[in-house]
This record gives structure tokens, C-alpha cells and sequence, in this order.
């Protein structure tokens, strides 16, 4: 600092000996500011004085003195009190405020200030600029201006003001004197050393004294650095957390309250346990984390929800199971009518378990329309085998969190719906049932189906692990049963692992057996009815059933028994009647105009009208098919809302009818000459599958050949081009729906014949089965080829001959 000091002398006696002019200025006196030339700055100005200054610059060519005051407290300061360097500026913009004005000014050249005359409520200062000398680059001054620019780069840094775009500016301009003026009025220094900036003339001299100051200030953040760290360290939080804890004992202590006693209880709970050495040593150590956590920490309470959660899990208590087959059976029969293959697997389950007491669970599924006693039986099951039962509902689950938990870091964590399911029910062999499993979905938080997968692999679920729990939970003695409404949406692997037992519809007797034996004395009971009260016969029943509803289970119905039983109740209590007898004339009084009628067959057989069969969660329905054939150009229409099967199986069909036109007596050019058009009614229903190749194949033959179809004959089967009949699915339903509608003969594909086994024996005996494995086959069985127009000839299709399959019916 001596050195600048002397520097300066030397300056002035330079400045003295350079002949310069005086001239008058506005003025005003900066407190702790300095402004330099080719610097741009604003600030804001209170004192009458300044804003004088400002308003006389204002009024002339806007150029104004700025020089700044030695002492900032000094409102008023002489000419004794001011730096005598300051800097004539141009006033760019000046805006009053409430308090004052805002200016913005602009540094033109240095300037020397001579004297101070008061004018009016201003100042005016008598001036003397001063020469700005020129400076030639060189090595050295190129080094040291890259110096100054790497120290304030260093500077930048520091104080966390990093701006790359300022120190690519000031490398650009290569000027010493901007590059000096810059840094000083850019830094924060006290305002002395900005002055000392201000008034060193040569750029050298001034660049060398820049550079001083920043190594100086640089220096000054780095030892302030130093002492912030060391001083977080001293205070850091293994200190703080010390001091809190021991004042958290001390609390305790004046409080009587001993936090221990928790910690002494999860440790002794956890050891009577007797659980694995290593789900003991996880839970001990989650026992110590908790030992360590400060009164009130928000872990704590994480921690003691966990240890709570894994505390109340079944380890090793169980309930006793009823092994008695007979006894097993009892109870199913009396609960659910028919469901027989249901209750065979499950005498089957209790059979080895008597045998082999230590098998694991098993895996079951149970796949049928909705209302057919899934969930129900799955109830039933537990009550017979004396287990708990817990209930998981599938339908919508989208994130896999939800089966196998949340980590226990997140806010909120709770274990995975089986966990949560096993500490519902108590014991480590419940009966599991994870109803609608088939509902699944999966998107962006993982895929359900896929954690289920250990759950319900006997191989893996010994060591099942949750990711709240995240120690191995055993689900090997746990029965999982399943339910689901059809097995296209459970994905293979998960299929792979249960075992399907499927539920077919129940036919209109055995609803009738399930409403005498379950469904009235339910509804009798919920609605306080005795029997003597209400009485249904069974023929009033088949016209519920037949009247009112129209699906595969029986829930529905059921709802029908309690209209019934409601509208009993209103006479009861009317006391119009001690009574009821429901006969069928007083069903549309009690349960309104009859929603469903039955199917009647035509009159007579009509060309191109065949009756279909379709399967839909409801059941079994027919689905007629119309044929129509009209002259054209070759097209094929297909109408009613079909869809790609569908339509693709109808291609199917009369591409098979091109390659036997002659053999059918058509002619061979209808594919030009012919436009076919196949509609299937109800258009607003969507219809879909490819069990209607042969329906849509004989009703286009019959339209092409003009022989009428036989009014009495459904039929059912997938097509291909040559004319194969290949199996499908649902004849169960797909039969009771044809019986329902008064069909005597159904055409079957031969490979459906093992199916007939499973069909109703009412069922059986009522319909004439037809087995063929081609839809030439069918044709003699279908179509009444007696009825050909004259002038076309017959086609060249050998007969099938009837052949007699005992009480079945089949004709092949």
C-alpha cells in the first residue's frame, strides 16, 4: 500500500506540470461510491443537495461531476471533506421516487475538482479533466493484464458470482485501463480502495494496484472459507445430536418417563419368537437403530411401525384343520348346489393331507361367468377345512406396490396386501382368496401379475419376501384359491402355476334346485317371511327363470326372489293376506312384464336363415345368420358388428364354397356375377369369434343354391378353407341355448364330442347331437336339398348316414 501511496505523489506532480483548462459542472457527492469512466451504474439519490445537481444536469447537456466524500456520516460535506478525483459522467436516466430519485449514469473521463460555488439549492464545481495516457502493449503488461483477469475469474468463483460471459468479455477487449476500471467497480472493496483506483492515471500503475487488491481480497475468502468449514464441523450434527439426546435424558428422567422399556419389550418379544437367525439378527438390528433415535425423530416412528407390523405376523401359529372328508363334504353340499368338480378337488386335497399332514398348500383357480358361486364356494371351503379366511380383491390393481409393498423409507410405506392379508387372518395356513385375478392391469408402476408369481409358485413362496418386510415370509401352508371370469387375461406364467377347475353356467334345473334349496329360505330369512307365509312352486320358478332373467349364475335371480319376497312382505303387512301363494299369472303383478321371451322356431325353413350358436358371459345364445344373394359385380358384404374373426372366417367360408361350386351345383362364375351379402342381427351388439365358419358356409350355400336351411337344426364350428369343422368352445352353454329356443338337432365339430360328457342329461336327451368333421358333412343334416329350384341340378354330396350313439344323440 506505501508503494501506491507514492505512486500517487509522483501522479500529482505529473498532473501539475500538464497544462489543462478549468471548467464548471453540476455536482454531487457520493457517500461509499465511486464511479468510473466507461462504467455504467445506478443508484439512488435523497439528499436536496444531489437532487439539485441532478435537476440542473437535467436542464443542460446532462453532464454532471461526481466525486466521492471521505466521510460517509457527513451530510453536508466542504471541499476539505471530498477525494478531489472524481469522474464526469452523463446523466442516461433519472427517475423520481417517493423518497428521492433513481439515476442511472455513465463514466466519461477522470476529472480533477479545483473548487465548490453553491448555486441556488446545487452545487457547482470547478474542474480540471484529466489526460488519459496511452499505453503501448508489451509482454509484461499483456501478463499482467491476464493476471488480473485470472484473479478475478478466481474472485468470480468465490463468491459464487461466476459469470464466464464477463471474463470472455474483458479477455476480448485487451485494455488495461477498462480492464482496471472494471474490476474495481465490479468488486465489493471499501470505497477507499476504489478511490485509490480511481486516481492512479497511468493503466499500468492502476492495472498493478487491481491486482493487488483482488490477490489481497482472494486471499481473504479463501481464510474465510477455511473458518466457515472448520467452524460447521466443530458444530456438526453428530454434536448437536449428542446435546439433544443427553437433554432428552435428562427430560425423561425429570419426567419419570424411561424410554428404555420400549426398547427392552421389542427385544424380549422378538426372541420369544424363535425366529431365524437371520430374520432375528434384521429385527435386533432395526431394534438398536430405534435405541439411537433422538426424542421425536420422524424415523422413530418408522421404525416402531415396522418392528409392530413384523411383531403381529403369524410366524408359527396355525389353526387346526378339519381332516374329516365326509364331514368337509356335509358342509360344502350344504352351502352350494352342484360346483361337484370343486368339491372333488378339495376331498382330494383333505384325502392327502390326512395321509401327508406335511404337504404344502395348493394353488387353485376357478374360472366361469359371473354369478356361479366362485367366490362363495371358495368361503364354503374355508368353513370345511376350519381355516381363516382373508380376502384380496384384484380387480383394478395397477401398481405392483400393492402386492408386494413399499419400501419402508417412503412416507406412508405399509407392507404388500398378501402380507397385510396373513396379519388379518392370524395364522401362517389361512385360506387365501385373491378374487378377480383375471382384472389385473399394469402400467408404469410395474406389472401385478408378475409379483404374484413367487406368491403362488409352491417352489418359491417357502421364502416369500415383501419390500416392507424385507425379511423372508413363509406362504407354503397357505391355500390360495383364485377366481376370475375367463383366462385370456391372466397372463401364461401366472396361469401356469394354479390349477383351473372351470365352472360352467347352471341349466334351468339346476337353478331351480338352487333357489328350493339356497336362494328362498335366504331371502325368506333376510326379509323376516316364513315358509308358510310365502310359497313358490316349481313351475312358477321355471317362469322366473325363463321370464326374468337371462344369465349363467344365478345373481339375477336371486334378485327376483327378493322382489318377490318384498312384495309379499307389503300384503303382509297390509294385512290384506296371511298368506302368499305365487302362481305364474301373478308374476307380472309382482315382478313386472316379463323382460325375456322364449325363442320360437319359424314357421317354415327359409333360404339363406341359418341358426347359429354363441357363448357370452351370460351364456349361451342363438345367433342367426341371413344370407342374401343379389346380382352384382362379386362383392361381400358383411354386416351386424362383427368383428376381425369374424369377418376373416366368413372369407374363409366362401373362398371353401369357390372350390366346391360344382360339386354344390353353383354356378362357377358367382364370385363376378353374384354380390353375397351376410348379416347376423342386433347390429348394436358386437359379435366376434370363429365358431360361426360353418353357420355363415351353409347359409351362404343355401342362398346360393335356393334350398331352404331346416328351421329345427343350430350348429356351431370353426371353418377353414378346405372345409374342415374344427372344435370350440362353451357347447355347454351353447346346447342349453339351443334347447331353450326348441332346437331337435345340433351339427357339432367331432373333435367336441368328449364334451358332451359334461352336458346336462336333460339337456342330452332333449337335443340330437350331429358330429362332423367337414361341412359337406353337414350339408345333408342342414339344408333340404328336395326344395332346389328345377332348373338347377343337385349338388354331388353323398349323405350322411345317422348313426344311433345311445342316449347322446350323435349322428356322425
Amino acid at each position: 500500500m506505501a508503494d501506491m501511496f507514492e505512486r500517487n505523489e509522483i501522479q500529482e506532480e505529473q498532473e501539475q506540470q500538464v497544462s489543462g483548462f478549468l471548467m464548471q459542472l453540476p455536482f454531487m457527492a457520493l457517500r461509499g461510491l465511486s464511479v468510473f469512466p466507461d462504467m455504467i451504474i445506478s443508484f439512488d439519490v435523497e439528499r436536496p443537495k444531489s437532487m439539485a445537481g441532478i435537476t440542473a444536469a437535467s436542464e443542460g447537456e446532462r453532464l454532471i461531476f461526481l466525486a466521492a466524500q471521505k466521510d460517509i456520516t457527513e451530510d453536508s460535506p466542504e471541499l476539505d471533506g471530498l477525494y478531489r478525483v472524481g469522474t464526469v459522467c452523463v446523466m442516461r436516466q433519472f427517475i423520481r421516487t417517493q423518497n428521492g430519485m433513481r439515476v442511472m449514469m455513465e463514466g466519461k473521463y477522470r476529472a480533477r475538482l479545483c473548487a465548490i460555488k453553491d448555486r441556488g439549492a446545487g452545487q457547482i464545481a470547478e474542474i480540471q479533466p484529466l489526460p488519459a495516457p496511452e499505453t503501448k502493449m508489451n509482454v509484461e503488461i499483456e501478463a499482467l493484464l491476464r493476471q488480473v483477469i485470472g484473479l478475478y475469474e478466481e474472485h468470480l468463483s468465490a463468491t459464487g458470482n461466476n459469470a464466464p460471459e464477463t471474463i470472455l468479455t474483458l479477455a476480448l477487449r485487451n485494455d488495461p485501463s477498462y480492464v482496471a476500471d472494471y474490476v474495481a467497480q465490479n468488486m465489493h472493496i471499501r470505497h477507499d480502495e476504489k478511490q485509490l483506483v480511481l486516481e492512479t492515471l497511468d493503466p499500468v500503475h492502476r492495472l498493478e494496484t487491481v491486482a493487488e487488491i483482488l490477490a489481497r481480497e482472494n486471499e481473504v475468502l479463501s481464510i474465510e472459507r477455511d473458518i466457515n468449514e472448520k467452524l460447521r464441523e466443530h458444530l456438526g450434527q453428530m454434536q448437536r445430536d449428542n446435546i439433544l439426546r443427553e437433554q432428552m435424558r435428562v427430560i425423561q428422567s425429570e419426567l419419570g418417563e424411561d424410554g428404555d422399556e420400549d426398547i427392552v419389550g421389542y427385544r424380549e418379544a422378538i426372541t420369544a419368537l424363535g425366529l431365524s437367525e437371520e430374520i432375528e439378527k434384521k429385527l435386533l438390528k432395526e431394534v438398536d437403530r430405534l435405541s439411537k433415535q433422538p426424542f421425536g425423530a420422524a424415523e422413530s416412528a418408522v421404525l416402531r411401525s415396522y418392528l409392530d407390523v413384523c411383531l403381529e405376523l403369524p410366524w408359527h401359529k396355525a389353526t387346526k384343520e378339519r381332516l374329516n372328508v365326509k364331514a368337509a363334504r356335509k358342509i360344502l353340499d350344504e352351502d352350494h348346489f352342484g360346483l361337484e368338480k370343486v368339491k372333488e378337488r378339495i376331498c382330494e386335497f383333505l384325502a392327502v393331507r390326512q395321509l401327508k399332514p406335511d404337504i404344502g398348500g395348493s394353488i387353485l383357480c376357478l374360472v366361469g361367468p359371473p354369478g356361479t358361486g366362485k367366490t362363495s364356494i371358495a368361503m364354503s371351503i374355508a368353513r370345511a377345512l376350519n381355516r381363516k379366511l382373508a380376502r384380496m380383491s384384484l380387480g383394478g390393481v395397477h401398481d405392483e406396490a400393492e402386492i408386494r409393498g413399499h419400501r419402508k423409507t417412503y412416507i406412508g410405506a405399509m407392507p404388500g396386501r398378501i402380507i397385510a392379508a396373513m396379519q388379518q387372518a392370524g395364522t401362517k395356513n389361512p385360506l387365501l382368496l385373491l378374487d378377480e385375478i383375471d382384472k389385473l392391469g399394469s402400467d408404469y408402476r410395474g406389472d401385478p401379475s408378475s409379483a404374484l408369481l413367487e406368491a403362488l409358485d409352491p417352489e418359491q413362496n417357502t421364502t416369500f419376501r415383501d419390500h416392507y418386510l424385507e425379511v423372508p415370509f413363509d406362504l407354503s401352508q397357505v391355500l390360495f384359491i383364485t377366481t376370475a371370469n375367463s383366462m385370456d387375461t391372466i397372463p401364461r406364467p401366472l396361469l401356469d402355476r394354479m390349477e383351473v377347475i372351470e365352472l360352467s353356467s347352471y341349466t334351468d334345473e339346476e337353478k331351480v334346485h338352487i333357489v328350493k334349496d339356497h336362494l328362498l329360505p335366504k331371502q325368506r330369512k333376510k326379509h323376516g317371511i316364513t315358509t308358510r307365509q310365502l310359497k313358490v312352486g316349481d313351475d312358477v320358478l321355471r317362469d322366473i327363470i325363463a321370464g326374468y332373467t337371462r344369465e349363467s349364475g344365478v345373481r339375477q335371480l336371486e334378485r327376483q326372489i327378493a322382489a318377490l319376497c318384498r312384495k309379499t312382505a307389503v300384503r303382509l303387512a297390509e294385512g290384506s293376506v296371511k298368506s302368499v301363494k305365487v302362481t305364474s299369472s301373478m308374476l307380472e303383478d309382482m315382478l313386472g312384464v316379463r323382460r325375456y321371451h322364449p325363442e320360437i322356431l319359424g314357421k317354415r325353413d327359409e333360404v339363406g336363415l341359418v341358426k347359429g350358436l354363441a357363448w357370452t358371459a351370460a351364456g349361451g345364445e342363438i345367433l342367426e345368420a341371413e344370407a342374401v344373394v343379389l346380382e352384382g359385380s362379386g362383392k361381400i358384404v358383411l354386416t351386424g358388428n362383427l368383428g376381425d374373426v369374424m369377418k376373416e372366417s366368413a372369407q374363409a367360408a366362401l373362398t371353401y364354397i369357390r372350390s366346391r361350386a360344382e360339386a354344390l351345383g353353383i354356378d362357377k362364375e358367382f364370385y363376378k356375377t353374384k354380390d353375397i351379402h351376410v348379416h347376423f342381427p342386433e347390429g348394436a351388439v358386437p359379435k366376434d369369434g370363429p365358431s360361426a365358419g360353418i353357420t355363415i358356409a351353409i347359409a351362404s350355400i343355401s342362398a346360393l343354391t335356393g334350398c331352404p336351411v331346416r328351421k329345427d337344426v343350430a350348429m356351431t364350428g370353426e371353418i377353414t378353407l378346405g372345409g374342415r369343422i374344427l372344435p370350440i368352445g362353451g357347447l355347454k352353454e351353447k346346447t342349453m341355448a339351443a334347447m331353450r329356443a326348441g332346437v331337435r338337432t345340433v351339427i357339432i365339430p367331432s373333435e367336441n364330442q368328449r364334451d358332451l360328457e359334461e352336458i346336462d342329461r336333460d339337456v342330452r336327451n332333449a337335443l340330437n347331437f350331429v358330429a362332423v368333421s367337414h361341412v359337406d358333412s353337414a350339408l345333408s343334416t342342414a339344408i333340404d336339398f328336395s326344395l332346389r329350384e328345377q332348373d338347377k341340378p343337385m349338388p354331388e354330396i353323398t349323405a350322411v348316414s345317422s348313426t344311433s350313439a345311445g342316449e347322446k344323440g350323435i349322428r356322425q
